[in-house]
């Protein structure tokens, strides 16, 4: 199995190579991360055609995007990860402004089955994550899982927890540097 730094240090020369426009090593990228994107979709939209969707679009985004990447702003996969949970929020967003009817399905609608998201998880760094997020405070955890699996804005994250904004800004700041912090140890 290849170190986890290994593996950021392949994807940044992917991405170098995509920036240029190399097909082969796009189709290497998609490969290679494809599917714990599209579990992240799958996560945030709970609906498998919005997934695809979404995963489509982010990787348009990543093709032609690819030469912006800079590593002071995280990793290789942070970046294509933060990509498609935004293709997706906006996908949810469009569709809810468009739906004439009501949009309360949207938010019923799971997918119980284990995703590619959850494999992933299992098989690369599992442990190690859950036992950093135990070392957060209750505050930070829920913050930071609200944020990112269910896709909360921060409005809407002060309301669910009935904590003001710029708390719950705070909690989301800290437990992320926490978290980076625990990680990288």
């Amino acid at each position: 199995m290849a170190e986890p730094n290994s593996d950021q240090s392949d994807l940044m020369h992917l991405l170098v190579a995509v920036s240029r426009q190399d097909r082969d090593a796009f189709h290497e990228l998609y490969s290679r991360v494809a599917s714990r994107m599209f579990g992240v979709c799958l996560k945030l939209a709970g609906h498998r055609e919005l997934a695809e969707e979404a995963l489509q679009e982010a990787f348009i985004q990543i093709w032609h995007h690819a030469r912006e990447y800079h590593s002071d702003r995280g990793s290789p996969m942070g970046w294509m990860m933060t990509i498609a949970r935004y293709r997706t929020l906006d996908l949810i967003r469009s569709r809810k402004v468009r739906q004439t009817g009501s949009d309360e399905h949207i938010d019923q609608m799971r997918d119980e089955r284990a995703g590619p998201l959850d494999e992933s998880l299992r098989s690369a760094g599992a442990a190690e994550l859950t036992g950093c997020l135990d070392e957060l405070t209750n505050a930070q955890r829920d913050s930071i899982l609200l944020t990112f699996y269910k896709g909360l804005s921060h409005e809407e994250l002060s309301l669910a927890l009935s904590s003001p904004l710029g708390t719950v800004k705070s909690w989301i700041r800290r437990g992320l540097l926490a978290l980076k912090r625990c990680l990288d140890q």
